[in-house]
């Protein structure tokens, strides 16, 4: 009760000061500080005030908890083995029936064979045979973006 009877008090000197302000002329700011000072009232009437206390009460007790209660460690140490042991299952559930060694279906790249005279071209990079430009720059791949550029005279 006290707290809306502050909140609507601190409402009522916000819009005395935006009156003010409006007899000055200055409608624009007028109507800031009236929508500012309404504020304190709404929160105090919505209970919301005091919900904050309450939450900032909690927070506050469980900060002092979580230095000095061991129990609040070990309360994150079973949590964090918790996400641990779900990382686990979440890393091994995408192998499928493959085995340990072998690769999976889906893997990227294909393992370089012993003996072949070539290494093994990794995944999204076309061979150097099939590049436009036939140079290894790394460059080729823009020829589309240059070729406008020269025909519009950039």
């Amino acid at each position: 009760m006290l707290t809306t009877t502050l909140c609507v008090a601190l409402s009522v000197a916000g819009l005395g000061l935006a009156a003010l302000t409006a007899y000055r002329r200055r409608y624009l700011r007028a109507t800031r500080i009236a929508a500012l000072a309404l504020l304190p009232a709404g929160l105090g009437l919505a209970g919301l005030v005091t919900l904050g206390r309450r939450i900032g009460t909690a927070v506050g007790d469980w900060a002092v908890d979580l230095v000095f209660k061991p129990t609040v460690w070990l309360g994150f140490g079973v949590i964090a083995c918790s996400v641990l042991l779900y990382g686990i299952t979440r890393l091994f559930s995408g192998r499928g029936p493959a085995q340990a060694g072998e690769p999976a279906a889906g893997s990227r790249a294909p393992a370089a064979v012993p003996g072949a005279s070539t290494p093994a071209i990794p995944a999204g990079r076309p061979a150097a045979g099939k590049r436009r430009g036939g140079s290894d720059s790394g460059l080729s791949d823009f020829a589309d973006v240059e070729e406008i550029l020269k025909r519009r005279g950039i």
